[in-house]
């Protein structure tokens, strides 16, 4: 990553100042600090992590809406995806489904991340790696980084530091209370050349996901073996049923696994757009905001839905003399209307505590109207819902 010129640095006991403090540089943040540098506001992003192919969190799986409408690097997506498999308890009599499009592409995060971190930069945001958000102190922003503590006068802050945000207890907003535990193990693939197209391999499997699914997603480069669910139906832990299903994962048929693995894990919230996501002194975006799928817990396309109508917000906040009622209009509640649907659903997934009741959902879907509705989940062009803000 080159942030040479951009980065950010200062001296103990001197208080930096910034338009906008940003915290935390997953896609979320990366992409409001690069919008509102690019509209000509001082930006700071602070990531804990010294490094931002560190520590990832995400599978990497973008859906189409995503790569129609987002100019991601082509050169750090895997192929891409049309079938994918779903499997019941056991894995006897799978439902494969293939789309007439390209639906999915996995993303090579690290470098993801970079080239992001690099736009960021030459759009101007000052970039702080190794820098921990450490609270707030009447009007001043409190950092821990390299070099010591920080503090950073800001008008507003963007919490887009993950599910269990610090920023927004200290704005005193929403809280994600619905959150599942994943963990996933990486690695590459020397090749694909057993003609088995790319595919995602997804098991419905209470006993090894409760509340959620295992997966594989196997795309001819990288193979992606993960779980995911609610940490307190995990009796053994969530890494002792990760290597249990790795045994037996579908979709890895005749694949050497490396001894060495990247390892990736964290919370998900899936309750949903959070109501209040937005004060005087700042928002939230992803994960923060809780804009991830209730029912497929996907998260990217949202993160980066709301990161360019949060950066509409500040931009207009920051030029206008009536701040506060400008980010009123940063609705979590409004946005939230649009998942009763999903969220009906997720309630109807976490009801599936046992490998009987999984099975007996695959009698259904393995009917005509079964596997019609499951495409339109998997397939479906409905996305983020991203309603155009009215400005004042």
């Amino acid at each position: 990553m080159n942030t040479a010129g951009t980065s950010f640095s200062y001296r103990p006991g001197v208080t930096a100042t910034a338009d906008v403090l940003v915290v935390g540089a997953g896609l979320a943040g990366l992409h409001v600090a690069t919008l509102l540098a690019r509209q000509g506001h001082d930006v700071l992003l602070a990531e804990r992590r010294s490094s931002l192919g560190h520590a990832i969190r995400t599978t990497g799986i973008f859906v189409r809406k995503t790569l129609d409408d987002f100019p991601l690097p082509p050169e750090h997506l895997g192929p891409p995806i049309r079938r994918v498999v779903l499997y019941p308890p056991g894995l006897r009599r799978p439902v494969s489904l293939v789309s007439d499009r390209d639906e999915y592409r996995v993303g090579d995060m690290a470098p993801l991340y970079a080239a992001a971190a690099d736009v960021a930069a030459d759009a101007g945001v000052r970039i702080a790696l190794g820098t921990s958000y450490a609270g707030r102190q009447g009007d001043t922003f409190r950092l821990v980084g390299r070099e010591g503590p920080a503090s950073v006068r800001a008008r507003f802050v963007v919490g887009a530091d993950g599910a269990r945000s610090r920023v927004a207890r200290d704005l005193s907003l929403d809280l994600n209370h619905h959150v599942l535990v994943g963990a996933e193990e990486v690695f590459g693939l020397p090749g694909n050349d057993d003609g088995e197209p790319p595919t995602f391999h997804c098991v419905l499997d209470p006993s090894l996901a409760p509340g959620y699914l295992a997966w594989v997603v196997n795309d001819g480069q990288h193979a992606h073996v993960g779980i995911a669910g609610y940490a307190d139906r995990y009796p053994q832990g969530l890494r002792a049923a990760l290597q249990r299903f790795s045994a037996s994962a579908p979709g890895l048929a005749g694949v050497d696994r490396p001894e060495v693995v990247e390892r990736r894990g964290g919370p998900i919230p899936v309750g949903g757009m959070l109501r209040r996501v937005s004060c005087a002194d700042g928002l939230l975006v992803g994960d923060a905001a809780g804009a991830v799928s209730p029912l497929t817990a996907g998260g990217l396309d949202p993160c980066l839905r709301l990161s360019e109508l949060a950066a509409t917000v500040l931009d207009e906040a920051l030029r206008a003399g009536n701040p506060e009622e400008v980010l009123a209009g940063y609705d979590g509640a409004a946005l939230r209307a649009h998942f009763r649907g999903r969220l009906m659903m997720r309630r109807g997934l976490a009801q599936v505590r046992t490998p009987a009741m999984a099975s007996a959902a695959f009698t259904l879907l393995r009917t005509r109207f079964g596997r019609a509705a499951a495409g339109r989940v998997l397939f479906g062009d409905r996305s983020f819902p991203a309603p155009v803000h009215e400005f004042t």
